[in-house]
């Protein structure tokens, strides 16, 4: 479905073929089947750059599709929601300074510097939420007491780490203007949250923060016609100031009622909505990566100098949880290019069955990300936001895989199949040179 990528492609065609293996099952990773499409179109975009004597960047840009607003369906079916795919490759190029990189290489190339100089760029689209969207559910109750006010926040989705319940709590504290600290999520407990469908897809802030909106919004609509009656107003002349959490009519700020002044006048210890939130079709979200390597053409070697990445996720609820997806996303894209691969002997052994065998990433292989930022909302939910954990893995590993191929083409090499470990770039190396 994803095959035919950012490109107006007007035909894709495709082939599959079983494999029954005695190896050790494998099952869905950061990803899951988008990085394996991205990475079959982009590296047919520089394969195709090289024979037609175009810069790869340049070959993007004649056949990206331009900027929508209203769906866009491709030639497999896919139809995307929203994307500004030229506007992502040119921040990305500009970021990274490629013509600047194009006339560093060059140098190399004419010095005869044993240590190539490669770059590589990828545009990438891909669809989080799973092919059928899908529905979460989420509840609000704002309760008061000598205490003061806490909002309790019931979620189906699953926060495990990635920073979830912070988003969650942002998403309440700004519709109701109470802080962050009077915020609880709970969640993964079926005597308080009766159902859900989970974390998976990318699809938790989009689907479950969008169902804990919609129940903050109906709070905050009985909060405001509870205060309505108290200030001997009518409900649509009622405002919430979220800056202060306070009630009042509009245009007389003077004369409010606070959550907890609400909640003691009306009698009653909380107000509670429940919400589920379905949505209309998966998201895509989107970007483009530029990939810097040299590469020691003596021996093989492979070091990863710069990574520029605009990923594009809708519109961002924390920045800061963002970033610390990409980072993790792009990681695990890069070990896909240069690290990771499971070997088996001619019998079916695992050769890589320990963490000391398999080459997993670490901060030591990695340089500092360059992460550039762009927001397309879309239209699917409320929020306008657009999946973000898998966008890194996804974009990443064509753009360094495409570098170490770029940075071997003067000698002949056209492809090194990933990973590229040294050995295979050594021998790719000395097959084209003899």
């Amino acid at each position: 479905a994803m095959a035919a990528g950012t490109y107006a492609v007007d035909r894709v065609t495709s082939r599959s073929r079983v494999v029954v293996t005695t190896t050790t099952p494998v099952a869905s990773y950061r990803g899951a089947g988008r990085p394996e499409a991205t990475a079959a179109i982009e590296r047919a975009v520089d394969l195709f750059a090289a024979e037609v004597g175009l810069d790869p960047a340049e070959v993007r840009r004649r056949n990206l599709v331009p900027r929508f607003d209203e769906p866009h369906t491709t030639a497999t079916g896919a139809t995307y929601d929203t994307g500004d795919y030229p506007a992502a490759l040119e921040r990305a190029l500009a970021a990274a300074g490629y013509d600047e990189l194009r006339a560093e290489q060059a140098r190399r190339r004419a010095a005869g510097d044993p240590i190539a100089l490669g770059i590589g760029v990828s545009t990438y689209v891909e669809v989080t939420t799973g092919p059928r969207a899908g529905a979460e559910v989420g509840w609000v109750e704002v309760r008061g007491g000598e205490g003061g006010v806490e909002v309790v926040v019931g979620t189906g989705a699953s926060p495990h780490g990635q920073g979830l319940a912070t988003a969650l709590a942002m998403v309440v504290s700004d519709h109701t203007g109470l802080p962050l600290d009077a915020v609880r999520v709970v969640h993964g407990d079926t005597d308080l949250v009766t159902g859900g469908t989970g974390t998976f897809g990318s699809r938790s802030l989009q689907l479950g923060g969008s169902a804990v909106r919609g129940a903050v919004v109906e709070v905050v609509e009985q909060a405001r016609r509870l205060a309505a009656e108290q200030l001997e107003a009518a409900a649509e002349d009622v405002v919430l100031d979220p800056a202060t959490g306070r009630f009042h009519v509009a245009g007389t700020p003077a004369v409010g009622r606070s959550w907890a002044e609400v909640l003691a006048a009306a009698g009653v210890p909380a107000l509670r909505a429940d919400h589920t939130f379905t949505a209309t079709q998966p998201t895509y979200p989107f970007g483009a990566h530029v990939a810097v390597v040299e590469v020691d053409t003596e021996t093989g070697d492979v070091r990863l100098r710069r990574l520029v990445a605009c990923d594009d996720a809708g519109r961002i609820v924390n920045p800061l949880l963002a970033e610390g997806q990409r980072h993790g996303g792009i990681a695990q894209g890069v070990a896909q290019a240069l690290y990771e691969q499971v070997v088996h002997d001619d019998d079916g052994n695992p050769l890589t069955s320990t963490f000391a065998d398999y080459a997993v990433v670490s901060a030591a292989e990695l340089p500092s990300f360059e992460l550039v930022d762009q927001e397309t909302p879309t239209f699917v939910n409320p929020l306008g936001a657009k999946g973000i954990g898998e966008s890194g893995t996804i974009g990443a590993t064509p753009a360094v895989h495409n570098a170490v191929c770029d940075a071997l083409a003067h000698l002949g090499v056209r492809h090194v199949d990933m990973p590229c470990t040294p050995e295979r770039v050594w021998r790719a190396v000395r097959d084209a040179t003899g």
